[in-house]
């Protein structure tokens, strides 16, 4: 009997990853950036309502360092992040530290 969908051989997690993401291969970018948006955006929205204010170029810095930590997990198993998605990964991570070092409120010295 065909069957219309073949399930990836499901002997380890890491391969079964790995022929999701070879199957699918816009799982990787769509989860970085889900997971760059859910740190800045709650975190600055509990910022927010807590001293009525958001930094948001501290929460960029945040979620970006968080984002490359992922990244940097996914690198190490073949086939899972992309080299040029780990490049934009730390670019982003670069300007994001360089957006918080060139702002300052004049609250801040």
């Amino acid at each position: 009997m065909a069957y219309i969908y073949e399930l990836p051989n499901a002997t380890g997690i890491d391969s079964t990853l790995v022929q999701t993401i070879s199957s699918v291969p816009e799982f990787t970018p769509l989860f970085l950036v889900f997971i760059f948006f859910i740190v800045l955006l709650g975190g600055s929205a509990r910022q927010k309502a807590r001293t009525g204010s958001a930094d948001f170029p501290m929460w960029s810095v945040v979620a970006s360092m968080s984002t490359l930590m992922i990244a940097l997990l996914m690198s190490t198993i073949t086939g899972i992040i992309q080299l040029d998605w780990l490049i934009i990964v730390v670019l982003i991570t670069i300007l994001s530290g360089l957006w918080l070092f060139i702002s300052h409120r004049q609250s801040e010295v």
